[in-house]
């Protein structure tokens, strides 16, 4: 049995609409055993499909090709998680340092994350919150 692979990245719940799967395919985040694929490619049972998701890229065997979506419990029958581990402690390792290498052009700070660059480059981490003392200008 045979599927598109936009059909097939919505239907497993990979994107969350079939447009935003188009357009990975598009983009060339989606390939098929490492080739890059168009949205209308078909997909056999047993290939393994990469979608990049920045910061990490996923990896899925395909058990079943599907083009209606199903509900979340029968997934494991759907597709096999195939991901590097490797790839798992990439994206911890940008979750941690989310606030301190922020990508451009993904808006202002949160309250939260903004607290916590004020907390990260205040003075008195530096010691600097006794400056006066040190520097007599009168003399």
């Amino acid at each position: 049995m045979e599927a598109r692979i936009d059909k097939w990245l919505w239907a497993a719940r990979i994107f969350k609409t079939r447009s935003i799967a188009v357009d990975a395919c598009k983009n060339g985040r989606v390939t098929i055993n490492g080739v890059n694929v168009k949205p209308s490619r078909p997909l056999k049972e047993g290939e393994v499909v990469s979608v990049k998701k920045p910061p990490i890229t996923y990896s899925f065997r395909v058990l079943k090709c599907i083009e209606q979506r199903v509900g979340a419990k029968l997934l494991p029958e759907i597709y096999e998680n195939v991901t590097d581990p490797k790839q798992y402690e990439l994206l911890e390792m940008s979750r941690i340092s989310g606030f301190v290498d922020r990508a451009r052009g993904t808006g202002r700070p949160t309250k939260k994350e903004r607290r916590a660059l004020d907390d990260f480059t205040a003075p008195a981490l530096f010691g600097f919150d006794d400056l006066d003392d040190d520097f007599d200008l009168d003399d």
